[in-house]
């Protein structure tokens, strides 16, 4: 199959979605993105890396980082599901409502609030969970300069209230090892780590070899592998998930920078990236080439 024909007309399939969404204005730092930028990158098991488009600008990651933060945490042992759910919460992803009726525990880890006590418990774990989600990414990636952009992480925090509710209202009910502070500093930190689609592309392979990372060493068994995959079809594109699987057919992770980082296990991953969003927070143009692609190639796990 000729990848790289594939992704170049997934990435036009795109581009007439662009002016349909938004870019996040609401941490103002991501609010200059330029909302015409488009870009795809497909990694493969084989070793093989194809792109198209803006594939190698790099753009605010947002929360595709909770998938690594979920995935280091995990590699420490489970206890974490303890703490936070593994179901969708149909709400949207800096919701405050199910906190309260469900003590504290967070529906999910791709939610700000599971996303948090994921950081929390990284945060323990390492003494520094945005450093080593940092670190993980630039080992995995091959690019030594990846790193936190700290004009972006410096303005989710001057307008991070709602983010500090979470974090507070969970601490109310001791689902919280550290103080509120840091682990905002670090949920931010990782949050606003600036990478390219292909970056992301082959930082992701690692679930898409059931666990294994670049170097051949295991972060994850086999059935944890399955489980973030599973985990991140169900939850993974905030309350569109099911719309993302309709159409998709994948597992992913989006973030409010425009990213989609999508795993097909067995073969590879795809990162696609356009700033402008949808109501859910999704980038418009990055679920239109992945469903272009997929529709196309077949690469789905239905």
């Amino acid at each position: 199959m000729d990848f790289q024909h594939e992704l170049e007309l997934a990435v036009e399939a795109a581009r007439p979605m662009l002016a349909t969404g938004r870019v996040a204005d609401y941490i103002p730092a991501l609010g200059a993105a330029d909302p015409g930028a488009f870009g795809l990158a497909l990694a493969t098991v084989d070793g093989e890396l194809y792109g198209a488009g803006d594939w190698q600008t790099p753009f605010s990651i947002q929360s595709i980082s909770k998938l690594f933060a979920l995935a280091l945490t995990l590699a420490s042992g489970d206890a974490i599901w303890h703490r936070v759910g593994r179901e969708p919460s149909g709400t949207p992803f800096n919701s405050l409502v199910q906190l309260e009726s469900e003590h504290g525990i967070p529906r999910n880890p791709f939610i700000n609030a599971g996303a948090i006590v994921v950081t929390d418990r990284l945060l323990s774990l390492t003494g520094n969970a945005g450093a080593a989600i940092r670190e993980f990414l630039r080992a995995e990636s091959g690019n030594p300069h990846l790193d936190t952009d700290r004009l972006v992480a410096a303005s989710e925090a001057e307008h991070g209230h709602r983010n500090a509710a979470l974090t507070h209202f969970i601490a109310s009910y001791g689902n919280l090892e550290n103080p509120v502070e840091a682990v905002l500093r670090h949920y931010y930190e990782h949050c606003a780590i600036s990478a390219s689609c292909r970056d992301l592309a082959l930082a992701g392979l690692f679930l898409a070899r059931h666990g294994v990372r670049a170097d051949g060493s295991r972060l994850l068994s086999p059935s944890d592998a399955k489980r973030v995959n599973a985990v991140l079809l169900t939850c993974g594109t905030y309350d569109a998930a099911g719309d993302f699987a309709y159409r998709v057919g994948l597992p992913g992770k989006s973030g409010v920078g425009g990213g989609i980082l999508a795993v097909v296990p067995g073969r590879g991953t795809l990162c696609a990236w356009g700033p402008a969003l949808d109501r859910a927070g999704n980038s418009v143009g990055s679920v239109a080439a992945l469903e272009a692609f997929t529709t196309a190639t077949g690469w789905s796990v239905f």
